[in-house]
């Protein structure tokens, strides 16, 4: 193993620490309490997926998942697209913060079956991504198109122009009902137009930078949903 890659490991293991420490004080910060079984069982999931998804595609793809490595607002390179991710950081936290106070203060009272039930979404999102890494090795994190990139129409590109946008849909979706939590869900709704933007940034950028995209848009009509929109 090369010194790059041990560095690469290196990185991406104190990312998951930190992601784990801040998810951890989050959760059970707002929940005021320890005491709270949907909150383990949904960290514990999470880095299940998390860990081995990465662990497959270091060894399936290390260009990708470095790529992986290089996310958030600081990394992208356009300022509607810096300003995009920051407020869709600010509800990835919503998605957790509000079920946490949601469970202190009672506001859902539901039962367990919500929380398997958003465990199995946040399961089939992972799912439907770990389908787009192997589909496609230019799947960012930032709005960009990169030396060598080609327009990638088979597997779920073949059904949906934005497959990882359906996954990620799925996978935070899950985040609030695996925590117990119908209000959990607010973040999310009230992000999605946020989504939905960056979305038409990403097309006018591919169409006009990436060859044979536009051919391809027309080929397959539909972004998220096939056969609706």
């Amino acid at each position: 193993m090369s010194d790059s890659q041990r560095a690469l490991i290196s990185r991406g293991l104190l990312s998951g620490v930190v992601l784990l420490i801040v998810m951890t004080v989050l959760l059970f910060g707002g929940a005021g309490t320890l005491a709270w079984w949907q909150g383990w069982l949904f960290l514990l999931i999470y880095f299940a997926w998390s860990i081995g998804v990465s662990v497959w595609l270091f060894h399936r793809d290390k260009a990708l998942f470095e790529r992986r490595m290089r996310g958030g607002p600081t990394a992208e390179k356009h300022a509607a697209q810096r300003i995009i991710m920051s407020i869709a950081s600010i509800g990835f936290l919503g998605l957790m913060i509000v079920p946490a106070l949601d469970h202190r203060f009672g506001w859902s009272n539901a039962g367990a079956t919500l929380a398997l039930i958003g465990n199995l979404l946040f399961s089939i999102g992972w799912l439907g991504i770990v389908l787009v890494f192997r589909e496609n090795s230019f799947t960012a994190a930032t709005v960009e198109v990169m030396t060598g990139q080609t327009v990638i129409s088979t597997g779920p590109y073949a059904i949906i122009r934005h497959p990882m946008y359906a996954a990620a849909l799925f996978l935070l979706a899950g985040i609030p009902l695996a925590l117990g939590s119908w209000w959990g869900l607010l973040p999310l709704v009230l992000t999605m137009p946020v989504i939905v933007w960056r979305l038409f940034d990403e097309e006018r950028l591919l169409t006009r930078d990436l060859p044979g995209y536009a051919s391809y848009v027309q080929k397959v009509p539909h972004r998220l949903i096939p056969g609706v929109w």
